[in-house]
């Protein structure tokens, strides 16, 4: 297992990826001898360029994905230089680490319920301050614009960013150059950007990078709080591509490569941006400025992360809410009695696509698990690291849009007579968990002593042993919260579902995605809720099963 694990790990992630997209990429141009199409012409790309407002949907879709990354980015920064190393930094980040495990789609749901204009906040303030017994005519969510879409989806990728933020710091000195800065008179955040943040920057770029692809080219999310007239361009070929009538394959096709192209420009303005950036930091550096009172930015910052941290958690307890709620008219605050009856009605319609979801979810993070241990375990007794090109090639499922290589995958499984499997469809799922576990164990497998090692290998114990007996029971931990790492980016996972899966193979989140147009609040909440407690459940079990085991063994317990 160890010398085909990293062979296998290669596979999965580069080859799902470079068929898919050749399998886009020859529909796009007319050739697709399975729907009778094998002359190659550029006729479908001109119907694409002709659908209404196609042009402003991928506006709105470029201006999404900059504008998520630049706001959620700008928060993490001065968040982390003006308050690393506090008790109120320690706070916060424990309260965001579970967030980290939600949903997007979840999270889109809470909070839309939320800031709806029948949502628990109008309730709160109506009608002693609004004066109105019925909810105010304001378009507030799928605004045109893509405002809420855009809040949504900064408050999830706020904590993805500050997370692997606070696995970089430790590898650049952080204290050491602040104490510096600080005795220089530097302020704080003008210290951190030009010492620490280059070193930091450097690791989490392709990080930077996955973020900008998620969130230019969102499905679910779009879909909850995104505008639908027009709606963005993931959700347009979505449609195209799930519609019955099959000539819209082609189109879809080619929409999709101007999708990948789209995610390609943001990425380049990002690099833009990024020497605008550098040089405006050289020249603050060389001129001497030091802005040394940045108490406002400080407290601007922490508020900022602080809100976005109450808005998810709120929108989370708003959909237990619903998920309970008997009649709850507006403008009434709290519903007039809770019961159990919205779950004891879906009962019997929800028990398919969660069976559906816990098997594909174990099945994809189990093998993921294996997959990563395999690597990292042949990493480590060959004594070297991954190099700029693996972890380039552990990104690239994160950062290549979902919507330009699925679609093929969807054509490559039809033509093997694998579409609409259980095989299949735990497949795709592991070309997303698989980064998302190795990332998550890398760092606690690396930084394992290795003295154990060595102390092993003195009272006669093989490599195997060494692995079986020490490394892996002490790294447990890691390993499970890794698994739960993976199984709620399963659970996340919306597009390739619905396009692998063809319907056929429903999940909690593809259900509740699709209920969202329907307006039954009580039914989303059941299902929305459900899938955020999914990936809780996990993490719960990811924390109690080495406390269990090891609850006589106070060292294991310490073990990271």
């Amino acid at each position: 297992m160890l010398k085909s694990g990293p062979i296998l790990a290669i596979a999965i992630l580069l080859g799902p990826v470079l068929c898919g997209l050749l399998a886009t990429l020859l529909p796009a141009f007319g050739y697709l001898p399975v729907l009778g199409q094998s002359d190659f012409s550029l006729e479908f790309f001109n119907q694409l360029f002709q659908q209404p407002a196609i042009f402003q949907s991928t506006l709105l879709s470029l201006t999404t994905g900059l504008g998520t990354t630049f706001i959620a980015l700008g928060v993490v920064i001065a968040f982390v230089s003006g308050w690393y190393g506090t008790r109120s930094f320690a706070r916060l980040q424990h309260l965001i680490s579970p967030l980290l495990s939600v949903p997007h789609a979840a999270a889109a749901f809470g909070l839309a319920f939320l800031i709806a204009p029948s949502g628990f906040l109008m309730r709160l303030i109506s009608p002693w301050a609004t004066g109105s017994s019925r909810p105010p005519d304001v378009l507030i969510l799928q605004d045109q614009m893509g405002l809420a879409m855009v809040a949504g989806l900064i408050a999830k990728e706020i904590p993805f960013l500050l997370l692997v933020t606070l696995a970089a710091l430790p590898q650049t000195q952080a204290n050491q150059s602040r104490y510096v800065t600080q005795t220089l008179g530097y302020g704080a955040t003008t210290g951190f950007i030009l010492t620490t943040w280059p070193l930091v920057y450097r690791q989490i770029r392709l990080a930077v990078f996955a973020v900008i692809a998620y969130a230019a080219s969102v499905v679910d999310v779009a879909v909850i709080l995104g505008p639908s007239r027009p709606s963005t361009l993931s959700v347009r070929l979505a449609q195209w591509m799930s519609d019955p009538d099959i000539s819209l394959r082609f189109m879809a096709s080619a929409g999709a490569l101007l999708q990948l192209a789209t995610v390609i420009a943001a990425i380049v303005i990002w690099m833009f941006l990024e020497k605008v950036f550098t040089r405006l930091r050289n020249r603050i550096a060389l001129q001497g400025m030091r802005f040394s009172k940045d108490r406002v930015l400080k407290l601007a910052s922490f508020s900022t992360l602080t809100l976005f941290v109450v808005l998810v958690f709120a929108g989370l307890f708003v959909l237990a809410l619903w998920s309970v709620a008997g009649l709850w008219t507006f403008p009434d605050t709290l519903p007039q009695n809770l019961s159990l009856r919205n779950w004891t009605r879906t009962y019997p319609t929800i028990l398919s696509p969660l069976s559906t979801t816990l098997i594909t979810g174990f099945c994809a993070t189990a093998i993921a698990i294996i997959l990563s241990l395999a690597c990292l375990e042949r990493e480590a007794r060959a004594g070297r690291k991954n190099g700029n090109n693996a972890l380039l090639l552990i990104y690239l499922p994160l950062i290549v849009p979902q919507v330009s290589f699925v679609f093929g995958l969807q054509v490559f499984f039809l033509w093997l007579g694998l579409d609409a499997s259980w095989v299949a469809l735990v497949f795709v799922h592991l070309i997303f968990v698989l980064p998302y576990v190795f990332l998550s164990l890398s760092d606690p497998w690396r930084a394992w002593d290795k003295r154990y090692q060595f102390m092993a290998f003195g009272l006669g114990a093989s490599s195997n042993r060494v692995f079986w007996k020490v490394r892996l029971p002490m790294l447990l931990k890691p390993v499970l919260v890794a698994a739960a790492v993976g199984f709620a980016v399963s659970i996340g996972q919306y597009l390739p579902t619905i396009l692998i899966g063809a319907g056929r193979l429903p999940t909690i989140t593809t259900e509740a995605v699709a209920l969202a147009s329907g307006g039954n609040r009580r039914i989303v909440g059941v299902y929305a809720f459900l899938q955020m407690v999914l990936p809780f459940l996990a993490f719960a079990l990811a924390a109690a099963i080495p406390a269990l085991l090891f609850k006589n063994r106070k060292g294991m317990r310490a073990a990271p």
